[in-house]
């Protein structure tokens, strides 16, 4: 099957034509579902979302979309480990995966993900980010500054957008500015000491270094109107003072939370989602939390080679915390109210190569969204029985974008504007029908 670059094409080459030549409803009916989504107002179910990142690509055949076994020491292709059923009926995902596979019915998983970009980390991990190819006169926002222009935070004192990960100007606000930029957080116990004033600094001296601030800033403005870059940096600055103070900073104290809380949660990463709970629960719109700094197996989900050994640890690891967000949020009855989705740049190949790992495959690969009201307990799209080609409901990251920004009640069709360019908020992407009720 020839690989289409969007949904609407797709459905625009393959659907349209099969119904007007054979009179079959099946994808006239599927046109009409969209243009019903894509056309009503939207309605706000999730109030926040929780964006887990596996950087590096993880493969969907190994995680959720397996296939037949492959081998990797006899260079025969398929799935590195075996598939286990779930509560989804006639849906199975990797062995590594049982803790999941008994919650993926608060889940769907979208296993028809696909781009164009196949050899470069960076230009893909942007890709999926920001939801459209680069262009050399606009720098695009990401879809955490989007959630954070178009909702701003739900609490007072805490940032609307928080990145757990190194920082990138894929994860940045581009055109938006730096008022919708993201507090970034390297260790989850510490939270954003870099915003604390040191100790021998008062309160009053803190405040005459304000005082005296404001005065420059407003003198400077007043002699350059117009200056939006200062402004914007005069804003964040004003917020980060907010956010030194002891409500927003409590947040990171995890050792308030029960043993048996933490201990389910599991290592690093798990402690990561935990801290996101927290922060959505006080308010924070959209928190990214990266897997893993650390590289447990020396090539983080980027899995070529000796990478492949123990990957296993790493979706064990994921498991485990993706299970126990999804439980808690739903003692906490904020699971509805919160949209977890599990993304990443690419997937692989079934093929195996020279070290036994797998290389870099974008034409089709899984990610997953959770929770945020979606009608869950279903698997969108199919591939074929390797993973490689896409047999039925392509979607495109524009409509991956559209799908969160309706669930989250943004207007997926609106235009921002970069000066006076109207900008199309995704890249002609529409929500995926099967995900709403």
């Amino acid at each position: 099957m020839t690989h289409l670059s969007t949904r609407r094409d797709f459905l625009r080459a393959s659907g349209a034509t099969v119904a007007l030549a054979t009179g079959s409803s099946l994808f006239t009916n599927r046109l009409f579902a969209d243009d019903t989504v894509a056309n009503a107002a939207p309605t706000a179910t999730a109030d926040s979302c929780i964006f887990l990142w596996l950087g590096g690509g993880a493969c969907h055949i190994d995680t959720w979309d397996p296939k037949k076994k492959g081998d990797a020491k006899a260079k025969k292709a398929g799935s590195y480990y075996d598939a286990i059923p779930t509560a989804i009926e006639g849906v199975n995902v990797c062995e590594h995966l049982p803790r999941m596979a008994k919650l993926l019915d608060r889940t769907i998983l979208m296993r028809t993900c696909h781009h164009d970009v196949i050899d470069e980390h960076a230009a893909a991990v942007n890709r999926v980010h920001v939801g459209r190819p680069p262009t050399g006169t606009t720098v695009y926002p990401s879809i955490g500054s989007v959630a954070s222009h178009e909702l701003g935070a739900r609490g007072e004192g805490v940032p609307a957008y928080v990145v757990m990960g190194y920082p990138s100007a894929s994860r940045g606000p581009g055109f938006l500015g730096a008022k919708h930029s993201y507090l970034y957080l390297t260790e989850t116990e510490l939270g954003p000491t870099g915003l604390k004033r040191p100790a021998d600094v008062t309160d009053l001296r803190q405040q005459r270094r304000e005082a005296m601030l404001a005065e420059l800033r407003r003198a400077y403005l007043e002699r350059n109107p117009g200056q939006r870059r200062l402004e914007d940096y005069a804003a964040s600055s004003i917020e980060g003072l907010k956010l030194a103070g002891p409500k927003f900073m409590s947040v990171f104290d995890l050792k308030s939370e029960a043993d048996s809380v933490r201990g389910a949660y599991g290592g690093e990463f798990g402690q990561r989602c935990l801290l996101a709970r927290r922060l959505v629960q006080e308010g924070v719109r959209f928190v990214e939390v990266s897997f893993n700094l650390n590289f447990i197996n020396g090539t983080g989900w980027d899995t070529h080679n000796e990478g492949q050994l123990n990957q296993h640890i790493m979706i064990e690891q994921l498991d485990q915390a993706f299970a126990a967000l999804i439980e808690d949020l739903e003692r906490r009855q904020r699971l509805d109210k919160t949209l977890i989705v599990v993304a990443t740049e690419f997937g692989r190949p079934p093929e195996f190569d020279g070290g036994g790992g797998r290389g870099h495959y974008s034409k089709a690969f899984s990610m997953v969204l959770a929770g945020g009201g979606l009608k869950t307990g279903q698997a969108v799209g199919t591939t074929d029985e390797l993973g490689n080609v896409i047999l039925d409901n392509p979607v495109s990251i524009a409509d991956f974008h559209a799908t969160i920004y309706r669930a989250m009640g943004i207007d997926h069709a609106k235009e921002l504007y970069d000066g006076v360019r109207p900008v199309p908020i995704t890249d002609r992407g529409l929500p995926v029908a099967q995900c709403f009720a």
